[in-house]
């Protein structure tokens, strides 16, 4: 079960980091860094419920731990990549698209929905938070799958910086190391984390949070993820061989 009263302190200080991003949006016009607050948004929330839940038992600790490790490093990530670039395309594109009004709906459109959808993807590590008692097998599996999705997205950003960083990475498809296996090591591995702190709402006895990580896969899989970064990548040379040969998600040995 949730702790109503820690869940809603979270959603309320959510919404207050998202309110005050969204204000320096309008004085930076970009929109965009809403996506570096993505990750630490959900170690905010895990954070928050814990304080207002009151003691924190084992699990509350090893959930908003593993929340915040995986949030952290995707957040510096981001900002390591994004960090005096211009607006992402996506936004610019939106930006225009809406026109005068874009200041307001901004609001709503990018920063509430994309708390809100933290909010929902979040419930297991609430869950895990409201729950009292030992650990156990089921903690320790869940704690295991979300080093692996960690380790596993860390590596292929890895591999990708240090690709692109060299001359031969210059404007050429990165399909070496785990690109070779899957085209999004990434989103992947953001797949394998929600999957694991899933286990962890199990573990609390609330397995309906599992709509968390499932909202998560659908959002990289079909919506955000995957299908804009396979549009923009359409088209580049080489790119059709490399789909040809390359899982689109789940990693697996290259065809021939």
């Amino acid at each position: 079960m949730l702790d109503l009263h820690a869940s809603a302190l979270a959603a309320i200080a959510l919404l207050g980091c998202l309110t005050t991003l969204w204000l320096l949006s309008l004085a930076l016009r970009d929109s965009s860094i809403v996506d570096i607050f993505w990750g630490p948004a959900f170690g905010l929330i895990a954070w928050v419920s814990v304080a207002a839940h009151g003691p924190a038992g084992p699990r509350a600790l090893l959930a908003a731990g593993l929340t915040t490790l995986w949030g952290l490093r995707l957040g510096a990530y981001l900002f390591w990549r994004n960090h005096r670039r211009p607006e992402d395309p996506r936004y610019t594109a939106m930006r225009r698209r809406h026109g005068e009004s874009w200041w307001w709906k901004s609001y709503l459109i990018v920063f509430v929905l994309q708390g809100a959808l933290a909010w929902v993807v979040s419930l297991p590590v609430q869950a895990a938070v409201a729950s009292a008692g030992p650990l156990g097998l089921l903690d320790a599996a869940a704690a295991a799958v979300v080093l692996f999705g960690v380790g596993f997205e860390s590596l292929g950003d890895l591999q990708l910086a240090r690709f692109k960083a060299s001359p031969e990475g210059k404007g050429a498809l990165m399909t070496r190391g785990l690109w070779s296996w899957t085209r999004h090591p990434n989103y992947f591995g953001d797949f394998t984390t929600w999957w694991g702190l899933g286990l962890l709402g199990v573990a609390a006895g609330a397995p309906w949070t599992l709509l968390g990580p499932a909202v998560m896969a659908f959002l990289l899989m079909r919506v955000s993820g995957v299908p804009l970064l396979e549009k923009a990548m359409r088209g580049r040379p080489g790119y059709d061989d490399y789909v040809a040969r390359t899982s689109a998600f789940f990693p697996r040995p290259p065809r021939r």
